[in-house]
């Protein structure tokens, strides 16, 4: 249960190894957090020694995003060996690259399949075991690449999109159940995921995204634009011509 402060007792980042989502994890840890569970697809890559304080007990869990089928059994299992989940942080998700979804159709579905299909599967495990419990959070890792589709990156972008959405409708039908939902919505954040890729207007970092997620969350915002800025210049983009749009440098 989190305290007034809004801090919780037990935490539970789905991507276990996102420099993002373990950020957040890190920015929500208080004195009063007794557990993380880091759930990855890789646990010898958990590295759960970074988290380590006094009186904390991190432990890692296999998950398979893409296996939607075990995601209820996962939660449930969870909640029975650690007691009710106070904030879940849905992080994980593949980027790619276009030209490699292009010349591989199926890597395309698969990536899809990964970052909404699996997201939101798991993302409804997560609802319904705080529904049981009557109180929790969710915070989904969104993107800026969802809110309008680019040349350079659609199929991930369209995944992004799709699970905004969702994440905004969840939200909405958990309002009056005790479970809040935040939407996280990162520009350009330098990470393994985006090493090598040219950067983009506003990059940020893990930290910063983590530093005011977190502030959103506890204020009980909905949605969540790192950096602030990005609102602002979305609102503009949204309504950009076609013709215009394609050809912004926007990466």
């Amino acid at each position: 249960m989190q305290n007034a402060l809004n801090e919780p007792q037990t935490i539970v980042l789905l991507g276990g190894t996102s420099e993002i989502g373990r950020a957040i994890v890190d920015e929500l840890i208080s004195s009063t957090t007794q557990t993380v569970i880091l759930a990855c697809h890789h646990p010898d890559g958990a590295q759960p020694e970074r988290f380590a304080r006094e009186g904390l007990d991190v432990v890692v869990e296999y998950f398979d995003a893409a296996d939607t089928e075990s995601h209820d059994g996962f939660v449930r299992d969870l909640a029975k060996a650690h007691g009710d989940i106070d904030v879940a942080v849905v992080a994980f998700g593949v980027l790619g690259s276009q030209a490699e979804f292009d010349a591989d159709p199926h890597a395309a579905a698969q990536a899809v399949h990964i970052n909404y299909t699996g997201a939101v599967s798991a993302s409804l495990a997560i609802a319904g075991q705080m529904r049981r419990q009557g109180h929790g959070q969710i915070a989904v890792l969104s993107s800026v690449a969802g809110e309008r589709g680019r040349a350079s990156n659609f199929v991930y972008g369209s995944s992004k999109a799709g699970l905004d959405t969702f994440a905004q409708g969840l939200g909405d039908a958990l309002a009056d159940s005790g479970v809040r939902v935040t939407v996280i919505r990162p520009g350009f954040v330098h990470s393994r995921m985006t090493q090598g890729l040219k950067s983009a207007p506003f990059a940020t970092t893990p930290r910063v995204v983590a530093e005011l997620a977190v502030a959103g969350m506890r204020k009980g915002r909905h949605t969540v634009w790192t950096p602030g800025i990005l609102r602002y210049v979305f609102m503009v983009l949204r309504h950009v011509p076609r013709p215009v749009f394609r050809r912004l440098p926007l990466g």
